[in-house]
């Protein structure tokens, strides 16, 4: 009976065998199937991020050039105005006191001047007929003289009087946005000293932000791009994202660099401008600008998707002769165009798994289903 058990089951193993055998014999399982495409090959422009704040490119404090009370305020907190615009008035009265005391002295010094003209014009007649003595003569001069220095004292003093009435209106230096009012009607204002707001300009915006010393390095022998302002060589382009954006919408250019490093940070300070005619950026607001990171030049891209990491390297998987995937060491650089730069290790020519890399294995043969890469691919902000 045990004889007839063991002679069953080296039958079964005997067909399980031979059924192998013929599988193998017609070329077993079919390879897996993998999507593959060439690498985008394309001139492209490595960039890189900075994070600033916006400054604007003129601000003034607002204070009064005479004394007084305040007698108005012309303005709504927080407002635009333009150059120009009435903003506070310094109660006038005693100023217009002044410049009307300024314009009698002016006349009182012209009456007296006609006079003492006069009198030196009969002293010169008769002095050249010798019936004046010298003596009076220059008495006459002298009045002369003092009456010309007093109607100058008289009329600068009525320009200084002027000049404190309009003074007394207190009118923006330029255009942009005003604050708040620091006093209110009826306080007293010092001259110079009293604060009264500030304003700030708007259009166009300037963007700060830092470099480090690295990258300024790395800038700094290219003929284009990093950090390249228009007193060294055409400006380059920024561009900017705020904190609600996923893409820049905005472009400038930057137009100044630092004259040196700072020696606390190992940074050097960079400025961009941006037009803002819209008046939505505001100094103090932060942002991301994305500067040029190196010359243009042939780039080889591929999807994030199509990079695979084997221990500390990252990989990708070619497809060679007879279908057969092999692994080539990769060194990646940014994302560019929705796409993964390739430093080193592809010339652009491979064949490259680019979907389906967990059924590859080196060494093994694939059935590739050839697509093809569009040039871009939406960003995802990564």
């Amino acid at each position: 009976m045990a004889g007839l058990r063991y002679q069953c089951v080296l039958t079964v193993l005997g067909s399980w065998f031979a059924a192998g055998s013929l599988a193998f014999a017609q070329g077993g399982p079919a390879p897996p199937p993998v999507t593959v495409a060439k690498p985008v090959v394309k001139d492209i422009v490595e960039r890189t991020d900075f994070i600033g704040r916006f400054e604007a490119v003129d601000q003034v404090d607002i204070r009064a050039r005479v004394s007084g009370y305040l007698d108005k305020v012309h303005f709504q907190d927080g407002s635009l105005v333009r150059a120009g615009t009435l903003l506070f008035t310094i109660d006038p009265r005693p100023y217009r006191n002044a410049l009307e005391q300024a314009q009698a002295a002016v006349t009182s010094g012209q009456v007296r001047l006609d006079f003492a003209q006069s009198d030196l014009a009969r002293a010169e007649q008769l002095r050249m007929t010798g019936n004046i003595p010298d003596q009076i003569f220059d008495q006459r001069r002298q009045a002369f003289l003092t009456g010309k220095a007093e109607l100058d004292r008289a009329q600068a003093a009525l320009r200084q009087a002027q000049l404190d009435i309009e003074f007394t209106e207190i009118r923006a230096p330029l255009t942009g946005r005003i604050s708040r009012k620091l006093v209110s009607e009826g306080n007293l204002v010092n001259a110079n000293e009293t604060l009264l707001t500030n304003i700030v300009s708007l259009h166009p915006i300037q963007f700060y932000f830092d470099v480090d010393e690295r990258s300024f390095l790395a800038y700094a022998p290219q003929p284009q791009g990093g950090a390249r302002t228009a007193a060294n060589g055409s400006a380059n382009e920024a561009l900017l994202t705020l904190t609600d954006e996923r893409l820049g919408q905005r472009k400038g250019q930057i137009d100044f660099v630092d004259n040196r490093l700072d020696e606390a940070s190992g940074t050097i300070r960079v400025r961009a401008v941006f037009d803002n005619k819209d008046m939505l950026l505001t100094p103090g607001l932060f942002g991301r600008v994305t500067i040029g990171a190196s010359d243009p030049y042939k780039g080889v891209l591929l999807p994030d998707e199509a990079i695979g990491s084997d221990q500390d390297r990252r990989v990708v998987y070619v497809v060679g002769e007879n279908n057969v995937v092999n692994l080539k060491p990769v060194r990646i650089g940014p994302r560019i165009d929705g796409y993964r730069v390739i430093r080193n290790g592809l010339t652009g020519n491979e064949t490259v798994v680019v979907n389906g890399l967990v059924r590859v294995r080196p060494g093994a043969p694939v059935t590739p289903e050839m697509t093809t890469l569009p040039p871009t691919r939406e960003r995802n902000g990564t």
